[in-house]
């Protein structure tokens, strides 16, 4: 179909690239960006962009995908735990600061015939286009203005987040714990440009009441940064900073909201981005999801008939996507909101739950890129010398481990344990309430020698029993033996890598 007119609320990421796609496909369309502030005011860090979103961005529109690269940072990754930091040697990770994407998009869309309206406070319903973009962020009036017609859904977690910044470009991104007198804080740190990085700070709520940053959040005005925070934690993770500070732009303690919509579009108005969905920053996803949307519906309006054929056709074909990545981001963030029982961990097994935390990447997929960590983990988790080590079969080698005297091989015949409990996983929330009585209940039966635990057979059923496997083990003196089909091999290797779990039943021959 052809587009007449399009107004977009927002000129955030998504908004301005849907907006510059949009008039490259209709160029004799009116296409118009309202955005309620000056382009001066924008704030913020750097944004990540991963490999397969790098990709997409390209094949879309190759000028801008240029010029972004041309203006990012290449980094690698690293993590810092108990005065040992490993580096992964990655080529594909780039970063840019938001203002300089933002400033990108925006030159790139005004090329293209795209037209802007600043300062301009502007609802859905005020607007006689032929499509209107609702790109207005994650606290979206347009979605709140018809919450009920959309579905709309927003859950707030517990951990906090403080998004910083530091005036040096760090040598590589890196992931570090700070264990402080109040409790542990973790940085998400990159560098973005020459001279500045990226420092997300996380911590639980217990923790932060006790740092007293629940007082300094209620006292801070709206537009003011945390100073107190950011003095606090610079000192703490002076290590990381070489010397230099943490700097703040509306700095805050925030909860992150994950939001949901049983639907994205109403009659001509439909929702991108933050307005229609967001998933956790652990896996860089805002910026990802909000232009990859762009994207999808920029296709689905040029396949259509008519503006409500495209608009259902974008939701069908991009909706399976966002949810599965909102899967993801849950179970990444849970990861990392129970990062700190993990730092008895060698960093090199921290590194390899890392990477298999939401069942994406296998311990083998991962020994492509990273065979020295590789290694050196499953070393850790044998007990052994990195020679010993097969990485002929590293599935195989894993299996056939023994644990203890007790146990010649970590693969068994579960009915050939005496004295196992048996728990079939059916929860949903494997750090939930319900989740938290599971366990308890568990750790208190002084009769079982251990739990041998069931659950369905897909994938996200068996990474939620991994997760309440994990608790067990490390809440509990019980022997944790999970049973799993053979189809999950994968994933019965990474949780006996990352010790969530002691040993497995897979079936067949022990």
């Amino acid at each position: 179909m052809k587009l007449r007119s399009v107004d977009v609320l927002g000129g955030g990421p998504g908004g301005l690239y849907a907006a510059r796609l949009l008039k490259l496909r209709h160029p004799h369309s009116r296409v118009r960006v309202f955005e309620q502030a000056e382009p001066a005011s924008t704030f913020g860090f750097g944004v990540g962009l991963a490999t397969r979103t790098q990709q997409n961005l390209e094949a879309a529109d190759p000028e801008t995908f240029a010029a972004i690269v041309a203006n990012s940072w290449s980094h690698e990754m690293s993590m810092a735990v108990g005065g040992r930091q490993v580096s992964l040697a990655l080529d594909n990770l780039i970063a840019i600061g938001r203002s300089t994407l933002l400033d990108v998009l925006r030159s790139h869309a005004a090329d293209a015939g795209v037209e802007f309206s600043y300062n301009s406070r502007v609802a859905a319903a005020e607007l006689d286009a032929e499509l209107v973009i609702a790109a207005d962020g994650v606290n979206s009036g347009t979605r709140d203005a018809r919450a009920e017609v959309f579905g709309a859904r927003i859950d707030v977690h517990k951990g906090l987040y403080l998004w910083a910044g530091a005036d040096v470009a760090l040598p590589r991104a890196v992931f570090a714990p700070v264990r402080t007198e109040y409790g542990t804080f973790v940085a998400h740190a990159y560098p973005y440009a020459s001279d500045r990085s990226t420092f997300l700070i996380e911590t639980d709520e217990e923790t932060w009441r006790r740092a007293g940053f629940d007082v300094t959040t209620e006292r801070l005005p709206f537009d003011a940064s945390d100073e107190d925070a950011l003095g606090y934690l610079g000192d703490a993770f002076a290590e990381h900073l070489h010397g230099h500070r943490l700097i703040g732009n509306r700095t805050r303690w925030l909860r992150f909201r994950t939001v949901s919509c049983e639907r994205w579009h109403d009659g001509n108005v439909v929702l991108l981005g933050d307005a229609a969905h967001t998933a956790h920053y652990s896996i860089g996803s805002g910026t990802k999801l909000a232009m990859e949307g762009g994207i999808a519906l920029d296709a689905a309006i040029a396949d259509a008939s008519d503006l409500e054929e495209a608009l259902a056709e974008y939701e069908r074909v991009r909706r399976p996507a966002v949810e599965h990545l909102q899967e993801t981001a849950a179970r990444s963030m849970s990861w990392w909101d129970s990062f700190p029982t993990r730092l008895d961990l060698p960093v090199e097994q921290l590194l390899v739950s890392y990477m298999t935390r939401a069942g994406k990447v296998s311990v083998d997929r991962f020994a492509t890129s990273a065979a020295d960590v590789v290694r050196t983990a499953l070393a850790q988790y044998a007990r052994c010398d990195v020679s010993e080590v097969d990485d002929g079969n590293r599935n195989e080698w894993v299996l056939r481990q023994p644990l203890g005297k007790s146990f010649g091989s970590r693969r068994v015949r579960a009915s050939e344990i005496p004295g196992l409990r048996p728990v079939r996983v059916s929860l949903s929330d494997p750090w939930g309430s319900a989740a938290d009585t599971l366990v308890k209940e568990i750790g208190a039966d002084e009769a079982a020698s251990g739990v041998l635990l069931t659950t369905a057979a897909d994938t996200g059923s068996v990474l939620t029993m991994l997760d309440v496997a994990e608790r067990i083990r490390r809440e509990t003196d019980m022997l944790v033996v999970a049973q799993l089909d053979p189809s999950a091999t994968d994933l019965a290797v990474g949780a006996l890598v990352t010790e969530r779990v002691d040993l497995v039943d897979l079936g067949g021959a022990a």
